[in-house]
C-alpha cells in the first residue's frame, strides 16, 4: 500500500491510503463461482400463453408474463416426497396436468445419463415413479400425457399412467451389441441427440432407432476409481475409416406390439441423423445421409407398411453441415416443410411442399442463420437468430414464411436469444455483450419492455472494481489477403510504452467461434491481472462467415488454421506494446490440436503452448466428425498425416505442457500417449500432467482449480 504524503496526513484526522483494486483468485473462479452470471433456467411457456414456469432453486414456479411475478409453486420437493432428491429437469404433459421430473442424475457421456424419472400431478399432489425396476433413460410423455416411454438396458418400454402397467416393446437390447431407442456413442456426440425414438401424434405408435454395433471395434479404457484392481471399461467407438453401427428405423404399435421396419434403402453404411413425424400419424419423416455426408435425402415413410420415398435431395462438393433438430420442420397444415441449407453460400431457410417442390427461400443475404427459435403457425411467422449485422453478434428476428415482413426484435448489440409464449404475445430476451453480463428482460408482442427479470447489476459492479480493461475487438489482414476477427484483453494498468507477453486462446474447429460479442469474465481476466495480454482469433474454417470461409479447410484440417494463428501471432508481435519473443498459445480439444501444431510448426513465432486433451492424429478420432471434414483416411492419407502434430515433434523448441484426462471417452488418452512417444523419440523436453479418470470436460471445482493453477503457473514461469 502506498501511503499519502506526511503533510496531507497531519491536515486531516484520519489516515488515507491509495486505493488498490481487488485481486482475482483462481478460488474465486473455480471454487466459489464468484463471477457466474445469474440466469432464469428451466423456462417453459404454458399453454394459456399468459404464464411460464422456471426453476427457483429446487422449486418449479409458475410466473405471469404480464408482470413477471410468481403466481404459484407447481413443485416443491419437500411437499412431494422427501426422498425424491434434486430435480435437474422437467417437462409437462400436453394438458399440463402432469409433470415429468428428472432426478438421480448419473452422467454417462456428454449428453447421456441414467435417472430416476417421476410423474408429478400438481392438482392431486400425487407422485408416481415411472419405473421401479431400475434407472431409466430419455423418458417422455405420449402426446396425450397418458403414457411415458423410456429406455432401460438398451430396450424400449412404455408405462401406462392410467393402469400402472409397464410394457417392454423390444427385447434384443444388449450392451455393446444392440441399442433400441437410444443413440450409440458417435450419434450422441456428433449428431447431438440421445432420445432415438418419437411418439406418433395419435399416441398409438413409436418410431425408434435400432443400432446394431456388433461390427464396431471396441475401445478399452482403464478406470482406476480408487480400486485395488482397476476396471476395464469397454465401449463401441468407430474411428475414422472403421465400421459404424448399422442403423434401422422401426415403428412399433404400443398396444399390440406389432413392429414394422421402415425402408431406408439397401445401403447400410449411412447415417440417419433425425426422424420426425409429420402432423399426420400415417407419415414419418426420415433424414438420410451418405457416409461422406455430402448427400442428404428427406424421405417420407408409411409406418403401416414401411414403404418410403425420397422427396428432397441435397448434394454438396464438400459436406453438408451438421444436421440438428432445426434442420427439418413439418408444418401443421400437413402440406409443407421447412429446412435450412447453405446451398446459396450462406445458411438460410427454405420452404417446400411435401412433394419436394420449392415454394420459396424464406431468408436470404450474405449472412448466416443460426437457430430456429420457433414457428407461429397461426400467423405463418418464423422466429430465428442470425449474424446479419456482424459475425460477432447474434440477433433475434421474425419473418413471414413467404420471406416478407422481416423484423429485428433484439435491440441491444451483442448476443441475443429469445423464448416466446405459446400465444406469441410475450417473449423473454436473453442478452449479453462484452460489457454486459446476462440481462434477461420480459417484453410484449410489440417489443415493449414489461420487466427486467435479471440484470446481474451486482456482478457488473463487482467486476468493474478489478480494473481489468474491457475486451477489445480488432481485425487484421493476413499475407494471403484474408481478414480475420479477434479480441484482446489488455493487462490491468496497461502502459502502451511497455512490452507485454501474449497468450492466445484458440479453438479453431469447423463452424466454431471464440470471437463473439458476449459476456466473459474469469481466467482470461485473471491472466490480464498478472500482466499478460490475452488474445483470441477466429481462423479460416470457423463459423458465421458463410460456406466458403468455413469449408475451405476441407480435407486438410489444421493446415490453414495453423497458418492463420501463426499470422495472427506475427501481427501481434508487430504491435509496439507486444514482446514478440514471448507469445504463447493455449487450447483444449480441437484447440489442443491447434496449440501443439502451432508450437511445433512455427517454433520461431511461438515460445510456449499448453495443449489440453488434444487430437494428435485424426486417424484416432470418430467417423462422423472426422470424415465429414476429412473424407475417409483410405482416400485422403496425406490430409490425415501431413498436418498431424505427431509428425512435427522434432521441431519443438519452446516450452510445452500436455494435459489429458485418462478417462476421456471422446478424445482418447491414446492421442497424448502417442504424442509423448514421439516427443521422447525426438529427445524433447516437455511437461505433462494427467488427471485420473477425468473425461473430456473435467468435472469438479477442485479439479478445475488444480488444472488452471497448473496451467497458470506454467504460463507465468515460462512466458
Amino acid at each position: 500500500m502506498k501511503r499519502i504524503s506526511f503533510i496531507l496526513l497531519i491536515s486531516i484526522p484520519f489516515c488515507l491510503h491509495a486505493q488498490e483494486s481487488p485481486r482475482i483468485t483462481l478460488e474465486d473462479i473455480y471454487l466459489h463461482q464468484a463471477f457466474r452470471a445469474k440466469t432464469v433456467s428451466g423456462l417453459r411457456s404454458m399453454n394459456d400463453g399468459r404464464h411460464y414456469t422456471a426453476f427457483d432453486d429446487d422449486l418449479i414456479v409458475k410466473y405471469s408474463y404480464e408482470t413477471g411475478l410468481p403466481v404459484d409453486t407447481l413443485f416443491h420437493p419437500g411437499r412431494a416426497d422427501e426422498t425424491i432428491g434434486r430435480v435437474s429437469d422437467y417437462a409437462f404433459s400436453s394438458d399440463e396436468k402432469r409433470m415429468l421430473l428428472v432426478t438421480g442424475f448419473e452422467k454417462i457421456y456428454r449428453r447421456s445419463f441414467l435417472a430416476d424419472y417421476y410423474v408429478w400431478e400438481p392438482d392431486r399432489k400425487n407422485l408416481i415413479p415411472v419405473s421401479e425396476n431400475g434407472k431409466q433413460q430419455v423418458a417422455s410423455f405420449s402426446p396425450d400425457g397418458k403414457s411415458v416411454a423410456f429406455v432401460r438396458n438398451n430396450n424400449l418400454f412404455v408405462k401406462n399412467l392410467e393402469t400402472g402397467d409397464e410394457k417392454q416393446l423390444t427385447t434384443d437390447g444388449e450392451q455393446n451389441r444392440i441399442i433400441n431407442g437410444h443413440t450409440d456413442w458417435v450419434y450422441e456426440e456428433e449428431f447431438a441427440f440421445t432420445r432415438a425414438y418419437a411418439w406418433s401424434p395419435d399416441n398409438r405408435h413409436i418410431a425408434y432407432y435400432r443400432f446394431d454395433e456388433s461390427e464396431v471395434p471396441l475401445f478399452h479404457m482403464t478406470l482406476y476409481e480408487d480400486r485395488l484392481y482397476p476396471r476395464d471399461y469397454t465401449f463401441k467407438y468407430p474411428k475414422a475409416g472403421e465400421k459404424n453401427a448399422v442403423v434401422e428405423i422401426w415403428v412399433v404399435n404400443t398396444e399390440t406390439g406389432r413392429r414394422v421396419k421402415m425402408d431406408i434403402g439397401p445401403e447400410t453404411d449411412q447415417y440417419i441423423p433425425r426422424i420426425k413425424w409429420t402432423h399426420d400419424s400415417g407419415v414419418l419423416g426420415i433424414i438420410r445421409m451418405n457416409r461422406l455426408q455430402n448427400r442428404l435425402d428427406i424421405m417420407l415413410a408409411v409406418p403401416r407398411t414401411g414403404y418410403s420415398q425420397v422427396v428432397y435431395t441435397e448434394k454438396n462438393e464438400r459436406y453438408i453441415s451438421e444436421v440438428s433438430d432445426d434442420y427439418l420442420t413439418f408444418l401443421p397444415d400437413g402440406k409443407r416443410f421447412l429446412i435450412y441449407s447453405e446451398k446459396d453460400g450462406y445458411n438460410h431457410f427454405y420452404l417446400y411442399d411435401l412433394n419436394g417442390n420449392l415454394l420459396n427461400q424464406v431468408t436470404r443475404g450474405e449472412w448466416d442463420v443460426h437457430n430456429l427459435l420457433c414457428l407461429d403457425e397461426r400467423r405463418d411467422m418464423l422466429y430465428y437468430t442470425a449474424s446479419e449485422e456482424s459475425p460477432l453478434r447474434r440477433d433475434v428476428y421474425r419473418i413471414r414464411l413467404d420471406g416478407k415482413r422481416k423484423e429485428k426484435l433484439s435491440t441491444m448489440p451483442g448476443t441475443n436469444r429469445a423464448v416466446f409464449s405459446r400465444s406469441f404475445d410475450y417473449y423473454i430476451m436473453y442478452h449479453s455483450s462484452v460489457s454486459t453480463p446476462t440481462l434477461i428482460t420480459l417484453h410484449d408482442r410489440r417489443g415493449r419492455l414489461l420487466r427486467v427479470l435479471e440484470d446481474n447489476a451486482a456482478l457488473k459492479e463487482k467486476v468493474q472494481a478489478y480494473g481489468i480493461p474491457e475486451k477489445e475487438f480488432f481485425t487484421f489482414t493476413t499475407s494471403e489477403g484474408v481478414e480475420l476477427n479477434g479480441w484482446m484483453i489488455k493487462p490491468a494498468g496497461f502502459d502502451p510504452g511497455k512490452k507485454y507477453p501474449v497468450l492466445m486462446r484458440v479453438y479453431g474447429g469447423p463452424g466454431s467461434q471464440t470471437v463473439t460479442d458476449s459476456w466473459d469474465f474469469g481466467w482470461n481476466q485473471y491472466l490480464a491481472q498478472k500482466g499478460i495480454l490475452v488474445v483470441s482469433v477466429d481462423n479460416r474454417g470457423t463459423g458465421a462467415r458463410g460456406e466458403a470461409f468455413k469449408k475451405m479447410t476441407y480435407g486438410q484440417l489444421g493446415k490453414y488454421e495453423t497458418i492463420d494463428q501463426t499470422e495472427a501471432a506475427r501481427y501481434l508481435g508487430s504491435l509496439p506494446y507486444v514482446d514478440a519473443g514471448r507469445i504463447g498459445i493455449f487450447g483444449w480439444s480441437y484447440g489442443g490440436f491447434m496449440a501443439s501444431s502451432c508450437l511445433f510448426k512455427s517454433p520461431a513465432v511461438f515460445s510456449l503452448a499448453v495443449a489440453g486433451a488434444p487430437v494428435t492424429s485424426w486417424r484416432y478420432y470418430d467417423t462422423v466428425y472426422t470424415e465429414r471434414y476429412m473424407g475417409l483416411p483410405q482416400d485422403n492419407p496425406d490430409g490425415y498425416d501431413d498436418n498431424s502434430p505427431l509428425h512435427f515433434t522434432g521441431q519443438l523448441k519452446g516450452k510445452f505442457l500436455l494435459i489429458h484426462g485418462t478417462g476421456d471417452d471422446n478424445v482418447h488418452f491414446q492421442n497424448s500417449a502417442e504424442l509423448v512417444r514421439r516427443l521422447v523419440q525426438e529427445n524433447k523436453t516437455f511437461d505433462m500432467h494427467f488427471y485420473t479418470d477425468q473425461a473430456h470436460g473435467f468435472r469438479g471445482g477442485v479439479t478445475n482449480l488444480h488444472l488452471y493453477r497448473k496451467i497458470s503457473s506454467f504460463i507465468e514461469e515460462n512466458l
